[in-house]
């Protein structure tokens, strides 16, 4: 249990704005409360994923001492616009404090570098734990009860949460699969052999010839620093892939929303935001967020092809998931 020895003093969540209860002041709390600091995006798959933990241990423990405050700290500029969070918000149920952190301050304060990260605030105001990533549920639970009956020795606490997965059993496994994907020329590479454009509207072609776990493009399409935008119809995207499930972060073009088609080579099943229209498997972009493409029952190697019904959607990153129950 990554817990700390050393005395180190909870950073103040100042910087930011708050959009849901607040402000919390780690200083006032201090004698008051435990704090758990939660870092996440709400594009991000490990944070959604984390997300009903963090809830239910703000159900569980707040009568008991317990405030969860939430740093919401963007991995893409559109995720600094209020109304995106809050309706992120709404959608996942959460109903603690939250902070957006657009800024990075209390990110920096904190010295953080993941989505998601949780760090432990006792009830003298020091970091006493710390998480980085999904997982390790039950043992961040009986990190706060921990805390909790130092504050208040007399405190009864109920038995950790059930896994709200069975992938988040005992004995689940999780297998090495393809790595996330940027689609943006910060961080994305591609496989189209002439290379790619910057921040200008280019027409690729691509020879069907595919390396696993590298995107390529085909049709017009404008890559940014951030993002591939379609630029035309049938613009479309190719990647084999191995893992479980498929996401990817989209955005619709401003104002409207646009189609996708998904086109699977052999066995896959189609994810959640798949909807069959006119016989096709089509993705409606109606606001940026993160999509479910593929939901198989194992890991599988897939290829999937992605074609623009309409010019202007924008692709941001793929994410894989690739835990299975043993």
């Amino acid at each position: 249990m990554p817990t700390l020895s050393e005395t180190i003093l909870a950073p103040e969540l100042d910087g930011g704005t708050w959009i849901q209860g607040g402000p919390v002041k780690i200083r006032d709390l201090r004698g008051k409360a435990v704090v758990l600091v939660d870092f996440w995006d709400y594009t991000c798959v490990n944070c959604i994923r984390t997300l009903p933990y963090v809830q239910g241990w703000s159900d569980r423990y707040r009568g008991d001492g317990l405030v969860i405050v939430g740093v919401h700290a963007p991995e893409f500029s559109f995720a600094r616009d209020r109304s995106h969070v809050e309706a992120a918000i709404a959608r996942f149920g959460l109903d603690y404090p939250i902070v957006l952190d657009n800024d990075y301050a209390i990110w920096r304060a904190y010295s953080n570098r993941y989505w998601p990260a949780k760090y432990l605030v006792d009830s003298k105001g020091r970091i006493a734990y710390y998480h980085f990533g999904e997982g390790g549920y039950q043992e961040s639970e009986l990190a706060i009860q921990s805390a909790l009956r130092e504050f208040r020795p007399s405190v009864s606490l109920p038995p950790p949460m059930e896994p709200v997965r069975d992938t988040d059993r005992q004995g689940a496994v999780c297998y090495r699969v393809t790595p996330e994907l940027y689609l943006g020329h910060a961080r994305g590479q591609f496989g189209n052999p002439e290379g790619i454009a910057r921040d200008r509207a280019h027409d690729y072609s691509d020879s069907g010839r595919h390396m696993e776990g590298v995107p390529y493009l085909a049709g017009r399409w404008r890559v940014e620093e951030e993002f591939a935008r379609a630029e035309a119809p049938g613009a479309s995207i190719r990647l084999r892939y191995t893992s479980k499930d498929v996401n990817l972060v989209m955005a619709p073009p401003a104002g409207s929303a646009a189609q996708v088609e998904l086109i699977l080579d052999g066995s896959q099943t189609p994810g959640d935001d798949v909807k069959t229209a006119s016989g096709r498997p089509i993705i409606t972009v109606d606001r940026p967020r993160m999509y479910s493409l593929i939901s198989n029952a194992s890991v599988v190697q897939g290829g999937l092809e992605l074609k623009a019904i309409e010019a202007g959607v924008s692709a941001y990153a793929f994410t894989f998931v690739s835990c299975l129950v043993s």
